[in-house]
């Protein structure tokens, strides 16, 4: 599912930084993890997930990074209404160069940050604007296209946009993705599968201590 390229890529901490050359594990799209988010009604992919480019190539259908950005904002909501109960730090396990480690988290709020600071950064200013109204304020369409001077048709269209830029972009974030959301709020990182394999070996049969009477 996963290939190694090497590409370069934007740093995400600070706006407008230089781009510098990494390798990494990208994302490699294909029918497999495309067919369960796609739409049913696309006319496009017709519910196959993946549609054919330039009559070779297979890219995954826009119906595929919306209902990525759908399932990402539908946890960011959750998020902040539960702010009030969200505890102050949850304990994880990972797997690490020594066995046993733990680390400290947040992952509530680091989810509606990275939802937050990512999507300022890969939108432009008018794409930006539409979200922030939109999907952060709460407003409807109506004080939407009033507010932007735009009529609904184009709005809309924008909106599509917007879902669509920030579902691949969540999807493919580097080093960490915001989606799929199991793997974010998962917390348990092996770095060696085969480990736990061995922790604990199997016994090998030995005599009873105690002696057994003898059947007639």
């Amino acid at each position: 599912m996963e290939k190694v390229v090497e590409k370069p890529m934007v740093d995400n901490l600070v706006f407008g930084s230089v781009a510098a050359r990494r390798t990494f594990f990208s994302m490699q799209w294909n029918r497999s993890n495309a067919i369960g988010l796609a739409s049913a009604c696309c006319t496009l992919c017709h519910g196959d997930g993946m549609r054919i480019i330039h009559k070779t190539r297979e890219t995954p259908c826009n119906c595929v990074f919306r209902s990525i950005f759908r399932a990402c904002y539908n946890r960011f909501r959750e998020c902040v209404a539960l702010g009030d109960q969200t505890k102050a730090v949850s304990l994880e396990h990972g797997g690490g160069s020594r066995p046993g480690g733990h680390t400290y988290s947040r992952k509530r709020e680091e989810f509606i940050c990275d939802f937050s600071l990512v999507s300022r950064r890969v939108l432009e200013d008018s794409e930006y604007r539409v979200f922030r109204y939109f999907f952060l304020l709460g407003a409807d369409w109506k004080l939407c296209c009033r507010q932007l001077k735009i009529d609904r048709g184009t709005f809309f269209h924008e909106v599509y946009r917007v879902e669509q830029i920030l579902g691949r972009e969540f999807a493919e974030l580097e080093p960490y993705a915001l989606y799929p959301l199991n793997e974010y709020f998962g917390g348990v990182i092996k770095k060696d599968a085969g480990r736990s394999l061995l922790a604990h070996p199997i016994r090998t049969r030995t005599e009873p201590r105690f002696p057994l009477p003898l059947s007639a």
